[in-house]
Protein backbone atom coordinates (compact mmCIF):
# COMPACT_ATOMS: atom_id res chain seq x y z
CA UNK A 1 0.00 0.00 0.00
CA UNK A 2 1.39 3.36 -1.08
CA UNK A 3 1.74 6.05 1.22
CA UNK A 4 -0.16 8.95 0.76
CA UNK A 5 0.44 11.80 3.51
CA UNK A 6 3.53 12.18 5.54
CA UNK A 7 4.24 14.02 8.68
CA UNK A 8 7.80 14.48 9.87
CA UNK A 9 8.88 16.38 12.56
CA UNK A 10 5.59 19.48 12.60
CA UNK A 11 6.34 22.21 14.63
CA UNK A 12 3.45 25.31 15.05
CA UNK A 13 3.49 28.27 16.69
CA UNK A 14 1.25 31.56 17.04
CA UNK A 15 3.55 33.84 17.93
CA UNK A 16 6.14 32.56 20.55
CA UNK A 17 3.61 30.18 21.63
CA UNK A 18 4.38 26.53 20.66
CA UNK A 19 0.88 24.62 19.64
CA UNK A 20 2.71 21.59 18.03
CA UNK A 21 6.33 20.36 18.51
CA UNK A 22 7.59 17.47 16.49
CA UNK A 23 4.89 15.66 15.49
CA UNK A 24 5.08 13.11 12.68
CA UNK A 25 2.58 10.74 11.87
CA UNK A 26 1.86 8.67 8.09
CA UNK A 27 -1.28 7.17 6.55
CA UNK A 28 -1.34 5.29 3.46
CA UNK A 29 -3.63 5.31 0.50
CA UNK A 30 -7.06 3.80 1.75
CA UNK A 31 -5.92 3.67 5.24
CA UNK A 32 -7.07 5.89 8.45
CA UNK A 33 -5.58 7.46 11.17
CA UNK A 34 -7.08 8.77 14.34
CA UNK A 35 -5.76 11.88 16.51
CA UNK A 36 -7.35 11.79 19.64
CA UNK A 37 -6.51 14.06 22.70
CA UNK A 38 -8.02 16.66 24.77
CA UNK A 39 -9.36 19.98 23.87
CA UNK A 40 -6.13 22.50 23.06
CA UNK A 41 -3.74 19.37 22.85
CA UNK A 42 -3.22 19.97 19.33
CA UNK A 43 -5.20 17.92 16.99
CA UNK A 44 -6.78 20.42 14.88
CA UNK A 45 -3.95 22.51 14.70
CA UNK A 46 -1.58 19.29 13.09
CA UNK A 47 -4.40 18.93 10.59
CA UNK A 48 -4.83 22.27 9.35
CA UNK A 49 -1.45 22.62 9.19
CA UNK A 50 -1.17 19.86 6.17
CA UNK A 51 -4.18 22.11 4.82
CA UNK A 52 -2.11 25.36 5.64
CA UNK A 53 -5.37 27.00 6.64
CA UNK A 54 -3.76 28.22 10.03
CA UNK A 55 -3.96 32.70 9.60
CA UNK A 56 -0.64 33.86 8.70
CA UNK A 57 1.83 35.54 9.65
CA UNK A 58 0.23 35.33 13.22
CA UNK A 59 0.94 31.04 12.75
CA UNK A 60 3.73 29.63 11.43
CA UNK A 61 5.94 26.44 11.03
CA UNK A 62 9.49 26.89 12.65
CA UNK A 63 10.40 23.19 11.08
CA UNK A 64 8.81 20.24 9.63
CA UNK A 65 7.93 18.12 6.53
CA UNK A 66 3.89 17.54 5.04
CA UNK A 67 4.43 15.16 2.23
CA UNK A 68 0.98 14.66 0.05
CA UNK A 69 1.74 11.49 -2.28
CA UNK A 70 5.16 12.42 -2.47
CA UNK A 71 4.58 16.13 -2.65
CA UNK A 72 6.55 18.57 -0.50
CA UNK A 73 3.33 20.79 0.44
CA UNK A 74 5.30 22.93 3.47
CA UNK A 75 5.58 26.25 1.62
CA UNK A 76 3.08 25.62 -1.38
CA UNK A 77 2.09 28.54 -3.15
CA UNK A 78 -1.69 29.63 -2.66
CA UNK A 79 -2.76 28.50 -6.44
CA UNK A 80 -1.25 25.07 -5.65
CA UNK A 81 -2.98 24.65 -2.22
CA UNK A 82 -6.26 25.73 -4.13
CA UNK A 83 -6.41 22.88 -6.49
CA UNK A 84 -5.83 20.59 -3.70
CA UNK A 85 -8.44 21.80 -0.82
CA UNK A 86 -11.62 20.43 -2.00
CA UNK A 87 -10.45 18.25 -4.87
CA UNK A 88 -7.41 15.66 -3.81
CA UNK A 89 -7.95 17.11 0.22
CA UNK A 90 -10.93 17.59 1.78
CA UNK A 91 -11.88 18.62 5.51
CA UNK A 92 -15.26 18.37 7.52
CA UNK A 93 -14.82 21.01 10.03
CA UNK A 94 -15.56 20.96 13.85
CA UNK A 95 -18.48 23.65 13.61
CA UNK A 96 -20.30 23.51 10.61
CA UNK A 97 -22.36 26.79 11.46
CA UNK A 98 -19.48 29.07 11.44
CA UNK A 99 -17.58 27.35 8.38
CA UNK A 100 -21.26 27.75 6.02
CA UNK A 101 -21.72 31.03 4.41
CA UNK A 102 -24.81 32.64 6.48
CA UNK A 103 -25.91 34.05 3.09
CA UNK A 104 -25.84 31.37 0.32
CA UNK A 105 -28.55 28.38 0.37
CA UNK A 106 -27.29 24.62 0.72
CA UNK A 107 -27.10 24.03 -3.06
CA UNK A 108 -25.29 26.96 -3.21
CA UNK A 109 -22.68 25.34 -0.70
CA UNK A 110 -22.34 22.39 -2.39
CA UNK A 111 -22.36 23.89 -6.22
CA UNK A 112 -19.52 25.50 -5.58
CA UNK A 113 -17.16 22.62 -4.97
CA UNK A 114 -18.55 20.82 -7.93
CA UNK A 115 -17.97 24.35 -10.43
CA UNK A 116 -14.48 25.35 -9.05
CA UNK A 117 -12.91 21.32 -9.24
CA UNK A 118 -15.62 19.68 -11.85
CA UNK A 119 -16.99 22.69 -13.86
CA UNK A 120 -19.90 20.81 -14.09
CA UNK A 121 -23.02 22.56 -15.84
CA UNK A 122 -26.33 23.67 -13.28
CA UNK A 123 -28.24 20.64 -14.07
CA UNK A 124 -25.50 18.12 -13.55
CA UNK A 125 -24.90 19.83 -10.67
CA UNK A 126 -28.28 19.62 -9.43
CA UNK A 127 -28.42 15.51 -9.83
CA UNK A 128 -24.78 15.50 -7.87
CA UNK A 129 -26.15 17.38 -4.26
CA UNK A 130 -29.66 15.60 -4.69
CA UNK A 131 -27.21 12.18 -4.40
CA UNK A 132 -24.81 13.83 -1.91
CA UNK A 133 -27.71 14.89 0.23
CA UNK A 134 -28.87 10.86 -0.14
CA UNK A 135 -25.90 9.51 0.92
CA UNK A 136 -25.69 11.33 3.97
CA UNK A 137 -29.39 10.92 5.33
CA UNK A 138 -31.08 14.26 4.18
CA UNK A 139 -33.18 13.55 2.44
CA UNK A 140 -35.92 16.13 4.07
CA UNK A 141 -33.41 18.57 2.57
CA UNK A 142 -34.04 17.99 -1.28
CA UNK A 143 -37.45 19.79 -0.91
CA UNK A 144 -35.53 22.92 0.61
CA UNK A 145 -32.17 23.76 -1.49
CA UNK A 146 -33.15 27.28 -0.95
CA UNK A 147 -32.83 26.91 2.81
CA UNK A 148 -30.11 28.81 4.45
CA UNK A 149 -27.72 27.04 7.02
CA UNK A 150 -29.40 28.71 9.88
CA UNK A 151 -32.64 26.78 8.92
CA UNK A 152 -31.33 23.75 9.77
CA UNK A 153 -30.50 22.17 13.21
CA UNK A 154 -26.81 21.79 14.06
CA UNK A 155 -26.80 17.74 13.15
CA UNK A 156 -28.22 18.76 9.57
CA UNK A 157 -25.90 21.52 8.90
CA UNK A 158 -22.88 19.02 9.61
CA UNK A 159 -24.58 16.49 7.01
CA UNK A 160 -24.36 19.63 4.55
CA UNK A 161 -20.50 19.98 5.22
CA UNK A 162 -19.72 16.32 5.06
CA UNK A 163 -21.56 16.46 1.89
CA UNK A 164 -19.65 19.23 0.77
CA UNK A 165 -16.43 17.45 1.61
CA UNK A 166 -17.96 14.45 -0.35
CA UNK A 167 -18.30 16.00 -3.34
CA UNK A 168 -15.45 15.72 -5.71
CA UNK A 169 -14.08 11.71 -3.98
CA UNK A 170 -11.21 12.87 -2.69
CA UNK A 171 -7.62 10.98 -1.83
CA UNK A 172 -7.72 12.32 1.77
CA UNK A 173 -10.38 12.91 4.00
CA UNK A 174 -9.83 15.10 6.91
CA UNK A 175 -13.12 14.71 9.94
CA UNK A 176 -12.38 17.22 12.69
CA UNK A 177 -15.11 15.74 14.99
CA UNK A 178 -17.33 15.27 11.99
CA UNK A 179 -19.98 13.74 14.51
CA UNK A 180 -19.94 16.50 17.21
CA UNK A 181 -23.20 17.91 16.25
CA UNK A 182 -25.24 14.64 15.97
CA UNK A 183 -27.25 12.18 17.42
CA UNK A 184 -26.54 8.77 18.43
CA UNK A 185 -28.66 7.14 15.41
CA UNK A 186 -27.05 9.67 12.84
CA UNK A 187 -23.57 9.20 13.75
CA UNK A 188 -23.90 5.30 13.11
CA UNK A 189 -25.59 6.49 9.91
CA UNK A 190 -22.58 8.67 9.14
CA UNK A 191 -19.96 6.32 10.39
CA UNK A 192 -20.89 3.62 8.46
CA UNK A 193 -21.25 6.20 5.40
CA UNK A 194 -17.88 6.81 5.64
CA UNK A 195 -16.30 3.47 6.10
CA UNK A 196 -18.14 2.16 3.35
CA UNK A 197 -16.50 5.23 0.86
CA UNK A 198 -13.53 4.31 2.45
CA UNK A 199 -13.92 0.69 0.77
CA UNK A 200 -15.82 2.51 -2.44
CA UNK A 201 -13.17 4.79 -2.91
CA UNK A 202 -10.23 3.95 -1.58
CA UNK A 203 -9.99 7.06 0.41
CA UNK A 204 -7.97 7.67 3.10
CA UNK A 205 -9.29 9.29 6.14
CA UNK A 206 -7.03 11.44 8.97
CA UNK A 207 -10.07 11.05 11.98
CA UNK A 208 -10.11 13.91 14.55
CA UNK A 209 -11.88 13.29 17.85
CA UNK A 210 -12.74 13.27 21.38
CA UNK A 211 -14.83 10.42 21.09
CA UNK A 212 -12.70 7.10 21.74
CA UNK A 213 -15.68 4.24 20.91
CA UNK A 214 -15.34 6.61 17.67
CA UNK A 215 -11.92 5.83 17.62
CA UNK A 216 -11.95 2.07 18.20
CA UNK A 217 -14.49 1.40 15.31
CA UNK A 218 -13.41 3.70 12.75
CA UNK A 219 -9.45 3.90 12.43
CA UNK A 220 -6.44 1.15 11.99
CA UNK A 221 -4.18 3.30 14.08
CA UNK A 222 -4.23 6.16 16.32
CA UNK A 223 -2.15 8.81 18.09
CA UNK A 224 -2.62 10.10 21.53
CA UNK A 225 -1.63 13.73 21.73
CA UNK A 226 -1.16 16.11 25.06
CA UNK A 227 -0.04 19.43 25.08
CA UNK A 228 1.51 19.92 21.13
CA UNK A 229 2.90 16.39 20.95
CA UNK A 230 2.57 12.80 20.26
CA UNK A 231 2.52 10.69 23.53
CA UNK A 232 1.62 7.72 22.26
CA UNK A 233 1.07 5.72 18.75
CA UNK A 234 0.19 2.19 17.31
CA UNK A 235 -2.20 0.13 16.06
CA UNK A 236 -5.51 1.21 17.42
CA UNK A 237 -6.98 -2.05 19.30
CA UNK A 238 -3.27 -2.09 21.17
CA UNK A 239 -3.45 1.39 22.18
CA UNK A 240 -7.17 0.83 23.86
CA UNK A 241 -6.00 -2.70 25.62
CA UNK A 242 -2.63 -2.12 26.43
CA UNK A 243 -1.77 1.80 26.89
CA UNK A 244 1.84 2.55 27.57
CA UNK A 245 1.58 6.39 28.77
CA UNK A 246 -0.07 7.37 31.63
CA UNK A 247 -1.88 9.97 29.88
CA UNK A 248 -3.71 7.55 27.13
CA UNK A 249 -4.88 5.67 30.20
CA UNK A 250 -6.20 8.61 32.06
CA UNK A 251 -7.75 9.45 28.89
CA UNK A 252 -10.01 5.91 28.29
CA UNK A 253 -10.47 6.08 31.53
CA UNK A 254 -12.33 9.26 31.62
CA UNK A 255 -16.25 9.54 30.91
CA UNK A 256 -19.01 11.67 32.45
CA UNK A 257 -20.49 9.52 35.59
CA UNK A 258 -22.44 9.66 38.31
CA UNK A 259 -26.33 10.34 38.94
CA UNK A 260 -28.20 13.50 39.84
CA UNK A 261 -28.91 15.56 42.96
CA UNK A 262 -31.75 14.46 44.68
CA UNK A 263 -34.29 16.85 43.71
CA UNK A 264 -37.01 17.99 45.93
CA UNK A 265 -40.90 17.11 43.92
CA UNK A 266 -42.11 19.89 46.00
CA UNK A 267 -39.65 22.87 45.06
CA UNK A 268 -41.06 25.90 43.33
CA UNK A 269 -42.50 25.92 39.63
CA UNK A 270 -39.47 28.15 37.50
CA UNK A 271 -40.51 27.35 34.15
CA UNK A 272 -43.92 25.76 33.15
CA UNK A 273 -45.24 25.24 29.24
CA UNK A 274 -48.33 24.31 28.11
CA UNK A 275 -49.32 23.47 24.66
CA UNK A 276 -46.26 24.68 22.83
CA UNK A 277 -46.33 25.53 19.87
CA UNK A 278 -43.91 26.89 16.97
CA UNK A 279 -44.54 26.48 13.25
CA UNK A 280 -42.55 28.12 10.39
CA UNK A 281 -44.26 28.66 6.89
CA UNK A 282 -43.42 27.01 3.88
CA UNK A 283 -44.00 29.71 1.25
CA UNK A 284 -44.04 28.69 -2.62
CA UNK A 285 -44.81 30.74 -5.68
CA UNK A 286 -43.92 34.25 -6.95
CA UNK A 287 -45.84 36.14 -3.85
CA UNK A 288 -44.52 34.02 -1.67
CA UNK A 289 -47.82 32.06 -0.13
CA UNK A 290 -47.83 29.75 2.85
CA UNK A 291 -48.75 26.08 1.83
CA UNK A 292 -47.51 24.02 4.91
CA UNK A 293 -45.95 24.63 8.12
CA UNK A 294 -42.62 22.70 9.27
CA UNK A 295 -43.78 21.86 13.00
CA UNK A 296 -41.00 22.33 15.12
CA UNK A 297 -42.73 22.01 17.98
CA UNK A 298 -46.18 20.93 17.84
CA UNK A 299 -47.67 21.09 21.29
CA UNK A 300 -45.61 20.48 23.63
CA UNK A 301 -45.96 20.83 28.40
CA UNK A 302 -43.49 20.37 30.61
CA UNK A 303 -42.23 21.80 33.61
CA UNK A 304 -39.45 22.34 35.73
CA UNK A 305 -38.63 23.12 39.21
CA UNK A 306 -35.69 24.57 41.36
CA UNK A 307 -33.05 22.30 41.57
CA UNK A 308 -34.15 19.94 39.15
CA UNK A 309 -32.85 19.21 35.73
CA UNK A 310 -35.13 18.36 32.66
CA UNK A 311 -33.66 16.40 29.96
CA UNK A 312 -34.57 16.89 26.16
CA UNK A 313 -33.44 14.24 23.89
CA UNK A 314 -34.32 13.23 20.45
CA UNK A 315 -32.41 13.44 16.93
CA UNK A 316 -31.28 16.17 14.93
CA UNK A 317 -34.45 18.45 13.85
CA UNK A 318 -36.54 16.96 16.53
CA UNK A 319 -37.53 20.44 17.57
CA UNK A 320 -35.15 20.52 20.93
CA UNK A 321 -33.19 23.96 20.44
CA UNK A 322 -36.60 25.39 19.03
CA UNK A 323 -38.43 24.68 22.07
CA UNK A 324 -35.30 25.92 24.40
CA UNK A 325 -35.47 29.06 22.89
CA UNK A 326 -39.43 29.12 22.82
CA UNK A 327 -39.81 29.01 26.46
CA UNK A 328 -36.99 32.05 27.04
CA UNK A 329 -39.22 33.78 24.31
CA UNK A 330 -35.59 33.92 21.57
CA UNK A 331 -38.54 32.23 19.33
CA UNK A 332 -42.03 33.04 18.37
CA UNK A 333 -44.61 30.46 19.95
CA UNK A 334 -48.74 30.14 20.93
CA UNK A 335 -49.16 28.47 23.82
CA UNK A 336 -48.89 29.39 27.72
CA UNK A 337 -45.85 29.58 29.11
CA UNK A 338 -45.05 30.42 32.79
CA UNK A 339 -41.54 31.78 34.42
CA UNK A 340 -41.95 31.60 38.55
CA UNK A 341 -45.93 31.43 38.10
CA UNK A 342 -46.08 34.92 35.69
CA UNK A 343 -46.94 34.71 32.31
CA UNK A 344 -44.37 35.39 29.92
CA UNK A 345 -45.75 34.19 26.45
CA UNK A 346 -47.95 37.31 25.32
CA UNK A 347 -45.17 39.63 26.61
CA UNK A 348 -43.46 42.27 24.72
CA UNK A 349 -39.16 42.08 24.19
CA UNK A 350 -38.70 45.24 26.05
CA UNK A 351 -41.12 44.02 29.35
CA UNK A 352 -39.23 40.99 29.50
CA UNK A 353 -35.59 42.65 29.98
CA UNK A 354 -35.38 42.58 33.49
CA UNK A 355 -36.04 38.68 33.66
CA UNK A 356 -33.41 37.91 31.52
CA UNK A 357 -30.63 38.07 34.17
CA UNK A 358 -32.93 35.01 35.52
CA UNK A 359 -33.11 32.82 32.46
CA UNK A 360 -30.16 32.44 30.30
CA UNK A 361 -29.15 29.69 27.72
CA UNK A 362 -25.51 28.03 26.46
CA UNK A 363 -25.76 27.82 22.40
CA UNK A 364 -24.72 24.72 20.29
CA UNK A 365 -22.21 26.30 18.51
CA UNK A 366 -20.15 28.36 20.81
CA UNK A 367 -18.25 30.04 18.05
CA UNK A 368 -21.01 31.01 16.13
CA UNK A 369 -22.12 32.72 19.37
CA UNK A 370 -18.70 34.47 20.67
CA UNK A 371 -17.73 37.86 18.88
CA UNK A 372 -14.85 37.48 17.40
CA UNK A 373 -14.42 41.18 17.70
CA UNK A 374 -14.53 41.27 21.33
CA UNK A 375 -12.04 39.77 23.79
CA UNK A 376 -13.51 36.73 26.74
CA UNK A 377 -13.70 39.32 29.07
CA UNK A 378 -16.14 41.82 27.33
CA UNK A 379 -18.35 38.99 25.84
CA UNK A 380 -18.54 37.62 29.48
CA UNK A 381 -18.76 41.68 30.82
CA UNK A 382 -21.49 42.28 28.21
CA UNK A 383 -24.70 41.23 31.08
CA UNK A 384 -22.74 42.74 33.40
CA UNK A 385 -23.11 45.81 31.97
CA UNK A 386 -26.70 45.58 30.77
CA UNK A 387 -27.84 44.21 34.59
CA UNK A 388 -25.43 47.07 36.15
CA UNK A 389 -23.70 44.31 38.19
CA UNK A 390 -20.54 45.10 39.26
CA UNK A 391 -20.06 49.03 40.35
CA UNK A 392 -16.14 49.46 38.78
CA UNK A 393 -14.38 47.84 36.06
CA UNK A 394 -11.89 46.59 38.22
CA UNK A 395 -14.86 44.93 40.77
CA UNK A 396 -16.11 43.60 37.12
CA UNK A 397 -13.24 41.73 35.82
CA UNK A 398 -12.79 40.13 39.36
CA UNK A 399 -16.35 38.71 38.64
CA UNK A 400 -15.15 37.61 35.20
CA UNK A 401 -12.08 35.99 36.10
CA UNK A 402 -14.00 34.15 39.10
CA UNK A 403 -16.32 32.73 36.77
CA UNK A 404 -13.42 31.32 33.88
CA UNK A 405 -12.32 30.05 36.92
CA UNK A 406 -15.35 28.10 38.19
CA UNK A 407 -15.84 26.87 34.56
CA UNK A 408 -11.73 25.24 34.23
CA UNK A 409 -10.60 28.15 32.45
CA UNK A 410 -7.42 30.55 33.85
CA UNK A 411 -8.51 34.27 35.15
CA UNK A 412 -6.28 36.15 32.92
CA UNK A 413 -7.83 34.55 30.00
CA UNK A 414 -9.93 37.00 29.68
CA UNK A 415 -7.83 39.05 27.82
CA UNK A 416 -7.76 36.49 24.37
CA UNK A 417 -10.21 36.44 21.63
CA UNK A 418 -12.13 33.55 20.78
CA UNK A 419 -10.11 32.41 17.89
CA UNK A 420 -7.41 31.51 20.04
CA UNK A 421 -9.20 28.52 22.19
CA UNK A 422 -9.96 25.20 21.08
CA UNK A 423 -13.65 24.44 20.86
CA UNK A 424 -13.71 22.93 24.26
CA UNK A 425 -12.81 25.93 25.68
CA UNK A 426 -15.04 28.14 23.74
CA UNK A 427 -17.66 26.24 25.10
CA UNK A 428 -16.48 26.84 28.71
CA UNK A 429 -16.91 30.81 27.78
CA UNK A 430 -20.35 30.36 26.30
CA UNK A 431 -21.21 28.90 29.77
CA UNK A 432 -19.51 31.20 32.04
CA UNK A 433 -21.06 34.05 29.68
CA UNK A 434 -24.11 32.47 31.17
CA UNK A 435 -23.12 32.03 34.92
CA UNK A 436 -21.81 35.15 35.51
CA UNK A 437 -25.16 36.56 35.87
CA UNK A 438 -26.39 33.82 38.25
CA UNK A 439 -29.71 32.52 36.82
CA UNK A 440 -32.37 30.58 37.99
CA UNK A 441 -32.96 29.00 35.05
CA UNK A 442 -30.54 27.54 32.31
CA UNK A 443 -31.27 26.61 29.15
CA UNK A 444 -28.17 23.88 28.20
CA UNK A 445 -27.94 23.21 24.68
CA UNK A 446 -25.67 21.40 23.70
CA UNK A 447 -23.05 22.42 26.73
CA UNK A 448 -21.11 19.59 26.57
CA UNK A 449 -21.20 18.20 22.43
CA UNK A 450 -17.71 19.93 21.73
CA UNK A 451 -15.85 18.94 24.66
CA UNK A 452 -13.55 15.65 24.93
CA UNK A 453 -15.07 13.22 27.75
CA UNK A 454 -12.18 14.14 30.55
CA UNK A 455 -13.92 18.24 29.95
CA UNK A 456 -17.45 16.26 29.90
CA UNK A 457 -17.03 14.85 33.22
CA UNK A 458 -15.63 17.97 34.49
CA UNK A 459 -18.45 20.30 33.17
CA UNK A 460 -21.12 17.87 34.01
CA UNK A 461 -19.42 17.77 37.77
CA UNK A 462 -19.72 21.63 37.43
CA UNK A 463 -23.31 22.06 36.51
CA UNK A 464 -24.20 19.41 39.56
CA UNK A 465 -22.41 22.10 41.52
CA UNK A 466 -23.59 25.08 40.76
CA UNK A 467 -27.24 23.53 40.60
CA UNK A 468 -26.58 22.46 44.69
CA UNK A 469 -24.57 26.18 45.23
CA UNK A 470 -27.61 27.77 43.68
CA UNK A 471 -30.56 25.60 43.31
CA UNK A 472 -30.39 26.00 39.88
CA UNK A 473 -33.43 24.80 37.36
CA UNK A 474 -31.92 23.58 33.82
CA UNK A 475 -33.29 22.47 30.73
CA UNK A 476 -30.83 20.48 29.55
CA UNK A 477 -30.93 19.31 25.83
CA UNK A 478 -28.75 16.89 24.23
CA UNK A 479 -28.20 14.16 21.88
CA UNK A 480 -25.35 12.59 24.26
CA UNK A 481 -27.44 9.84 26.55
CA UNK A 482 -24.95 9.40 28.52
CA UNK A 483 -24.37 13.27 29.90
CA UNK A 484 -28.11 12.97 29.85
CA UNK A 485 -28.35 10.17 32.55
CA UNK A 486 -25.98 11.46 34.59
CA UNK A 487 -27.75 15.17 35.01
CA UNK A 488 -31.55 14.74 34.40
CA UNK A 489 -34.27 14.00 37.14
CA UNK A 490 -36.72 13.86 34.35
CA UNK A 491 -36.78 13.25 30.19
CA UNK A 492 -38.69 14.04 27.77
CA UNK A 493 -37.99 12.12 24.38
CA UNK A 494 -38.56 14.81 21.18
CA UNK A 495 -39.67 13.41 17.73
CA UNK A 496 -40.35 15.44 14.63
CA UNK A 497 -41.89 18.35 17.26
CA UNK A 498 -43.87 16.25 19.30
CA UNK A 499 -42.86 14.09 22.87
CA UNK A 500 -43.06 10.77 22.32
CA UNK A 501 -42.07 9.69 25.97
CA UNK A 502 -41.78 11.17 28.79
CA UNK A 503 -41.02 10.51 32.58
CA UNK A 504 -38.34 10.32 35.54
CA UNK A 505 -35.00 9.27 34.03
CA UNK A 506 -34.53 6.38 35.95
CA UNK A 507 -38.12 4.77 34.52
CA UNK A 508 -37.13 5.92 30.93
CA UNK A 509 -33.48 4.58 30.79
CA UNK A 510 -34.07 1.64 32.53
CA UNK A 511 -37.61 0.64 30.64
CA UNK A 512 -37.80 2.53 27.51
CA UNK A 513 -41.72 1.95 26.16
CA UNK A 514 -41.86 3.62 23.04
CA UNK A 515 -39.86 1.70 20.08
CA UNK A 516 -38.51 4.91 19.08
CA UNK A 517 -36.42 5.33 22.61
CA UNK A 518 -35.63 2.11 22.58
CA UNK A 519 -33.68 2.66 19.34
CA UNK A 520 -32.12 5.88 21.07
CA UNK A 521 -30.93 4.25 24.11
CA UNK A 522 -29.91 1.15 21.90
CA UNK A 523 -27.44 3.18 19.76
CA UNK A 524 -26.08 5.52 22.69
CA UNK A 525 -25.36 2.36 25.11
CA UNK A 526 -24.51 -0.63 23.27
CA UNK A 527 -25.67 -1.39 19.74
CA UNK A 528 -23.31 -1.86 16.61
CA UNK A 529 -25.04 -0.34 14.01
CA UNK A 530 -24.79 -3.41 11.89
CA UNK A 531 -22.25 -5.96 10.07
CA UNK A 532 -19.24 -3.31 9.85
CA UNK A 533 -18.64 -3.24 13.15
CA UNK A 534 -19.36 0.54 13.84
CA UNK A 535 -20.78 1.61 17.26
CA UNK A 536 -22.29 4.91 18.12
CA UNK A 537 -20.79 4.83 21.40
Amino acid sequence: MSRLLEVRDLHTSFGEAEAVRDVSFDIDAGGSLALVGESGSGKSVSALSVLQLLPYPLAHHPGGSVKFAGEELMGAGHGRMRELRGNRIAMIFQEPLSSLNPLHDIEQQINEVLFVHKSMGRREARDRVEELLHLVGLEEALTRLDALPHEFSGGQQQRVMIAMALANEPDLLIADEPTTALDVTVQAQILKLLKELQAKLGMALLLITHDLGIVRHMAERVCVMNDGEIVETGVTEAVFTQPDHEYTKRLLAAEPSGRPLIADAEAPLVMAADNTKVWFPIRKGIVRRTVDHVKAVDGISLTVRAGQTLGVVGESGSGKSTLGRALLRLEKSDGDIEFHGEAIHGRSWKSLQPLRRQMQMVFQDPFGSLSPRLSVGQIVEEGLLVHGIGGSFDERRAIIGKTLKEVGLQADMQDRYPHEFSGGQRQRISIARALVLRPDFMVLDEPTSALDMSVQAQIVDLLRDLQKRHNLAYLFISHDLKVVRALAHDVIVMRRGRVVEAGTADKVFANPKEAYTRALMAAAFHMRADETGVVAT
